[in-house]
């Protein structure tokens, strides 16, 4: 298990760009991409700040306190309460804004460019550090960050190059909502807050059951359509999700493990289930189009018990399976209660 602990003097710092710019030089950026824009002034950093609440750009910890703070990579020493945070992953920005901070960086969104829509407002114009799968390491350290939340399946290979930067602390699954807001609420000292968040949730979880009543359990299957293939997600973000507030998986999507690729119309008797929600993606959307098309225009797809009975949902990518959040779990929740015609 790891343990790392963190002095800032100015001789070893300087040192240490030196060799964060080369393991950046390293690792595959993408020069001139919005994801890569320098940070803002400090003036500016400090203005926004001073709407942000107790946590975001301000330049020194709250307190000189020392915690250790257990996650994914093993144990990491916090000096104080973090208040310039990096976010390295989707659902870290998202749990930010959830818990009122201005990041000083973040990466960019996989779509809607370069900040998701529902977060744009509170998350517009804060300096982006590169995509989740590449994040320029020498931005990262010209932010002075305090602390970043980074995410192991994304991030392990860069784990010392960016613990040598700020204290590091990263998740499991990229998709582990709950597993952010949690590890956030202890290195922000929020623990009070990380509480509230969850039972804010779990009351709506509650609410949403008890609404549908005997209609649940209700069997589901989420599908995806690409330029040359269909997929169906068994497990995951949304499917997490969908367990929880009730919904069950059809005989044959229990497997552990993401999903399963569809190459052939002769496999869509597998999508078979109460209800489907789907969500078209791909770079291409003529060809996207022309396969879901093709796909529900044919005998076998007319006749799922989705389809039959009317309960085939189009849904957001973003909120279902892109984003990874707190926040957009309630977006997905709200979707539900609108698609089955349930009072909020």
């Amino acid at each position: 298990m790891k343990r790392t602990g963190y002095s800032w003097k100015k001789a070893w710092m300087a040192a240490m760009l030196f060799a964060v710019m080369l393991v950046a030089a390293g690792c595959g950026q993408n020069p001139g991409s919005a994801a890569e824009e320098s940070a803002p002034p400090a003036s500016e950093q400090a203005a926004a700040q001073a709407a942000a609440g107790p946590a975001g750009n301000s330049t020194e910890p709250a307190s000189k306190e020392v915690r250790t703070i257990k996650h994914e990579m093993g144990e990491t020493q916090i000096t104080g309460t973090p208040v310039r945070i990096v976010s390295l992953y989707q659902g870290a920005n998202d749990a930010s804004v959830a818990y009122g901070i201005k990041p000083v960086g973040i990466v960019e969104s996989w779509l809607e460019k370069p900040v998701y829509e529902y977060l744009r407002a509170d998350l517009g114009g804060i300096a982006q550090i590169g995509t989740e799968v590449q994040p320029n390491l020498e931005e990262i350290y010209k932010l002075k960050p305090d602390v970043i939340f980074a995410n192991k399946i994304r991030h392990e290979a860069v784990y010392d190059q960016l613990s040598q930067i700020a204290p590091t602390v990263m998740t499991g699954e990229v998709y582990d909502w709950k597993a952010t807001v949690k590890l956030m609420g202890e290195v922000l000292n929020q623990q009070d807050k990380a509480a509230e968040l969850m039972g804010e949730w779990d009351s709506r979880v509650a609410d949403f059951k008890q609404k549908m009543g005997d209609r649940l359990p209700i069997e589901a299957t989420i599908t995806n359509f690409r330029e040359d293939h269909a997929r169906i997600f068994y497990m995951g973000y949304a499917g997490g999700i969908l367990k929880e507030l009730g919904f069950t998986r059809p005989e044959g999507h229990d497997a552990d493990t993401w999903g399963v690729q569809l190459t052939s119309k002769e496999s869509i008797p597998d999508m078979n289930a109460d209800v489907i929600f789907n969500f078209n993606s791909g770079t291409d959307e003529a060809a996207v189009n022309k396969l879901y098309t093709d796909w529900t225009s044919h005998p076998l797809w007319k006749n799922l018990d989705a389809v039959k009975n009317n309960q085939v949902h189009m849904v957001d990518e973003v909120a279902w399976n892109m984003a990874g959040g707190i926040l957009s779990a309630h977006l997905m929740l709200d979707s539900l209660y609108e698609m089955f015609d349930l009072p909020k």
